[in-house]
């Protein structure tokens, strides 16, 4: 995959898309997926423009993971799932959809399947909700 600089995550990253933001540090943002494949799906990204993880620095390597971490463990205490998926894709054959690397931090409960990747849009006033919790955790 090659980077494109209009992809949305660089737009939101630029401030030209709205998102709904769990946190954020220099190097990383995290927000909420607005097709949620579960309850409480987060996306984190490097602020440094990359469309696969390979050509990610180390710097915004290891931000990236200290970042995903923080937000699995707050969406833990959050959302109290049976598990936690944390996945991330490199290229459309490994089902990535957007260029610009990105992890997905995904609630998993027993006997609860998925939701399709990228089909249906969540109300925002359901994924704001979800947000408040979530950075409730990371406050405390």
């Amino acid at each position: 995959m090659k980077y494109n600089d209009s992809n949305p995550f660089a737009r939101i990253l630029r401030g030209e898309l709205p998102c709904i933001k769990v946190a954020e540090t220099d190097a990383t943002l995290a927000f909420m997926d607005l097709m949620p494949q579960a309850d409480g799906h987060v996306l984190v990204v490097p602020k440094e423009a990359a469309a696969e993880i390979f050509e990610l620095s180390d710097p915004a390597t290891v931000a990236c993971m200290r970042m995903t971490q923080r937000i699995a463990l707050a969406v833990r205490a959050a959302l109290h799932p049976d598990g936690v998926f944390i996945g991330q894709f490199n290229g459309a054959a490994a089902g990535q959809t957007v260029a610009h690397v990105h992890f997905h931090v995904i609630p998993r409960w027993d006997g609860v399947p998925l939701r399709m990747h990228a089909r249906e849009m969540a109300e925002q006033e359901t994924l704001e909700g979800f947000a408040k919790r979530i950075r409730d955790q990371l406050d405390s």
